[in-house]
């Protein structure tokens, strides 16, 4: 029997309905499953951070963690303005019995490192609790100085700390440029204002300037502070302070540090805390999101092949 023109484009008209009515439901399919797996990868994330264990635990006594790690500059990964809130933060946490600092850093500016010594001093007296520092790889210039404001340092055996010093660094390429028949230059509103150009000659009289007057000042601020925060605990050993680096044991003798522990053992045996809640730079949502992906895939894949490896043992 033929059918109608009519009935043919009444068909048609069907058949489009159930495929749009088909690809919306799959689109909410996928979309649910989106959702869903984001739900779950926030969760995560937020349980990686401590954020969950931390609003519960704030409500009674605890240790206040602070976390910095990086080079010590301005805008940088441990940058004055931030971690002097974070600081203040732990400080000022009602119920936080007292303050540790865990730090990882090769030093860095000066002057961003004596900002936050100064605001772990005028802390400690404005809230009246002892920050303990647990330095953890290394603990280098700079970061000594941050770390000599503390109540009581502590490291591993072989954490690297030290280098009580300054440097201004550079290079000469005068007779480079030179041999390349190259020419330098330079104009200048103020008679030195090229001093530190590494395509021009040394001048003895603005190097004499930089080593006395900026070089040995910031080294004696930088010694300073450390004799003020380490007080009787340091030695006299004639190295103490010329830029050396030591381990953690020979740390210890010169009274650079404290003793060998770290951040859970003195919570637990010297505050006398078991509960922590970490203060630390805060990560943006996709951060946070990629590295709570990234441990997953990672839990994922070791799963499977410790299966694996399980399998092929018993047979």
């Amino acid at each position: 029997m033929k059918r109608t023109s009519d009935e043919q484009l009444a068909d048609i008209a069907q058949e489009f309905v159930h495929q749009n009515k088909s690809k919306r439901r799959w689109r909410l399919v996928f979309g649910l499953l989106f959702i869903g797996y984001f739900a779950f990868i926030s969760y995560i994330g937020i349980s990686e951070s401590g954020v969950l264990d931390g609003a519960l635990k704030k409500e009674s006594p605890f240790v206040a963690e602070v976390v910095l790690t990086g080079t010590i500059q301005s805008s940088g990964t441990i940058d004055a303005d931030e971690a002097i809130k974070l600081l203040h933060s732990a400080f000022e946490s009602e119920n936080a019995k007292a303050v540790i600092l865990r730090i990882n850093s090769p030093g860095g500016s000066p002057v961003q490192s004596s900002r936050i010594y100064k605001a772990i001093v005028r802390f400690k007296k404005q809230f009246d609790k002892k920050i303990y520092v647990v330095i953890e790889d290394i603990c280098a210039s700079g970061c000594y100085y941050i770390a000599s404001s503390a109540d009581e340092i502590y490291a591993d055996e072989s954490s690297i700390i030290g280098s009580i010093g300054v440097v201004i660094s550079g290079f000469g390429a005068v007779d480079a440029i030179e041999k390349l028949g190259i020419k330098r230059r330079l104009y200048t509103a103020g008679k030195y204002k090229g001093l530190l150009d590494s395509f021009s000659p040394e001048n003895e009289k603005m190097m004499a300037h930089i080593q006395s007057n900026i070089l040995n000042k910031s080294h004696q601020n930088f010694i300073n502070a450390v004799k003020v925060g380490r007080g009787d605990k340091l030695s006299k050993h004639q190295d103490l302070f010329t830029g050396l680096i030591w381990l953690g044991e020979d740390a210890k003798k010169l009274g650079l540090i404290d003793g060998i522990a770290d951040s859970n053992y003195i919570a637990k045996h010297i505050i006398g805390v078991d509960s922590r809640i970490l203060f630390e730079k805060e990560k943006t949502l996709l951060e946070q999101l990629t590295e709570a992906s990234a441990k997953s895939i990672a839990l994922v894949i070791g799963e499977q092949l410790t299966s694996q490896n399980f399998t092929g043992a018993l047979q």
